[in-house]
């Protein structure tokens, strides 16, 4: 049986919050540094450019669900403090970096890091509250990540205005604060009967996921019918559909297949990967639309974006309990809603005369409703769901549901926007995070409908699996 708990819960969902946070902020703190990053090295085009970002997250998704299989053979707390190491170490020469080539390197160690960090967080978070307490804590959890992302923006123009080189500094002492206090706070555990994951198979959702990815950035300047374009598609749909043939064959897959026939638990990841699609294009489009249109500083397009992560931190309180309480659909359905009605006032709204507090202000309180609905209450079904031995594989499964639609969210946006942006083009990037939300809403309707329903849980890889907490 499963040991749980521990002597100082809280102080360890204060050291893998602060861990998740800084993942989570690295995704979306470069999007404000854009513009000093092109200036530091002119030339890059917003196709190029995006690669800063896609190339975090693409890599991000393909390691996190071999990071939550090899948590589970090898320790939860052991490749946790890997994580946690390479992340820092990567951040630092992230901003040491002297090209836009030599920086995307970089941020791709780092997101290998990060990827190794995420499941292993949520998976040291179960195991160390009992079961009445983890849909409050896991609620937290997953609130700190999304206000982590909604802070990128004005975190990141603050400290742009010194350089953009301490967006990538500011993670190295908290980084060294979690590796110094890590041994110390968090008990390891493991499941010693999971062998090795399939890393052949990591390899293809790497490679499908990266080819979808530089198809749709490189199709605006170089046509859909391109040679490259149509090559990336190709060659993206076959490297993914490799990866689902070696998870149905593989022991230990990298896709924990098996889980996904859950039904709560798939509707989950699709609902999580439509939401996360538009909250991407939403962060990314704001801060655009706020320098390009309006002509702010980085700096105070930064702040304006502090609304929302506002409302998160408050709303997310009691978004855990919601969830708890009402179950994770009715609760992730309002959420998505809340984030769709964000857009549509933004589309009946703004223009280029700038009215922050009539226009943009009431946009930002709904859409930080929605992200603090939503995301503790997708993240919470894991631990509802799935037997204590698949919970690195399961909240692998979530986070790279989550990253999978960051990706392709910022690269459809990039298609949306073509070489120009102008206010047409911000319009229509408003309409796909309507239809995205609006979609993952009806996700969450379908979940709603299963409540009452018993998800048969997962068995354990075998009868005699041996689940260890040191």
């Amino acid at each position: 049986m499963t040991k749980t708990g521990t002597t100082r819960p809280g102080l360890v969902l204060l050291l893998v919050s602060v861990a998740s946070f800084l993942a989570s902020l690295d995704l979306f703190i470069v999007n404000i540094a854009f513009p000093a990053i092109r200036v530091a090295f002119p030339g890059g085009d917003l196709g190029s450019m995006s690669w800063i970002l896609n190339g975090y997250t693409v890599m991000f998704a393909a390691f996190l669900a071999p990071a939550g299989r090899l948590a589970d053979r090898y320790g939860r707390r052991r490749l946790f403090l890997i994580g946690v190491a390479i992340f820092t170490a990567a951040s630092a020469a992230c901003a040491l970096a002297g090209s836009i080539p030599m920086l995307v390197a970089f941020r791709a160690v780092q997101a290998i890091g990060a990827g190794l960090v995420m499941p292993t967080s949520l998976a040291l978070l179960l195991t160390a509250f009992p079961a009445a307490k983890r849909s409050a804590a896991v609620g937290m959890w997953a609130s700190v990540g999304a206000a982590a992302a909604a802070l990128g923006p004005p975190l990141g123009g603050l400290l742009v205005e010194a350089s953009w080189r301490w967006v990538f500094l500011v993670n190295v002492p908290i980084g060294v604060l979690a590796l110094v206090f890590g041994p110390i706070l968090l008990r390891e555990s493991k499941d010693t009967t999971t062998g090795v994951p399939d890393l052949l198979g990591a390899l293809g959702l790497l490679a499908g996921v990266g080819g979808l990815t530089f198809a749709l950035v490189e199709a605006p300047d170089a046509g859909w019918t391109s040679g490259r374009v149509l090559g990336g598609f190709v060659g993206g749909v076959a490297a993914l559909a490799w990866a689902v043939f070696r998870a149905k064959r593989h022991p230990v897959p990298v896709l924990d297949l098996q889980s996904l026939k859950v039904p709560t638990l798939w509707l989950a990841c699709v609902a999580m990967a439509l939401f996360a699609a538009g909250f991407a294009a939403m962060l990314f489009g704001n801060v655009l639309f706020l320098v390009g249109i309006w002509h702010d500083s980085t700096a105070i397009a930064g702040l304006s974006q502090s609304a929302g992560p506002a409302t998160v931190v408050v709303v997310s309180m009691f978004g855990g309990r919601l969830a708890h309480r009402f179950g994770p659909g009715p609760v992730a359905a309002v959420g998505a809603l809340s984030f769709g009605l964000a857009s549509v006032y933004w589309l009946a709204q703004l223009s280029a005369t700038p009215d922050y507090w009539a226009d943009m202000l009431p946009g930002q309180l709904l859409s930080g409703l929605g992200v603090g609905l939503l995301m503790p209450s997708l993240s919470s079904v894991v631990a509802t769901v799935l037997p204590p031995d698949r919970w690195g594989a399961g909240s692998s499964m979530i986070n790279t549901s989550r990253q999978v639609g960051t990706v392709l969210g910022t690269a459809i946006l990039v298609v949306i926007y073509g070489g120009t942006q102008d206010l047409d083009a911000f319009r229509h990037g408003w309409i796909f995070i309507v239809a995205t939300s609006a979609a993952a809403a009806v996700t969450g309707c379908f979940i709603a409908a299963r409540r009452g329903t018993v998800d048969h849980h997962v068995q354990p890889a075998a009868e005699s699996a041996r689940v260890s907490v040191s």
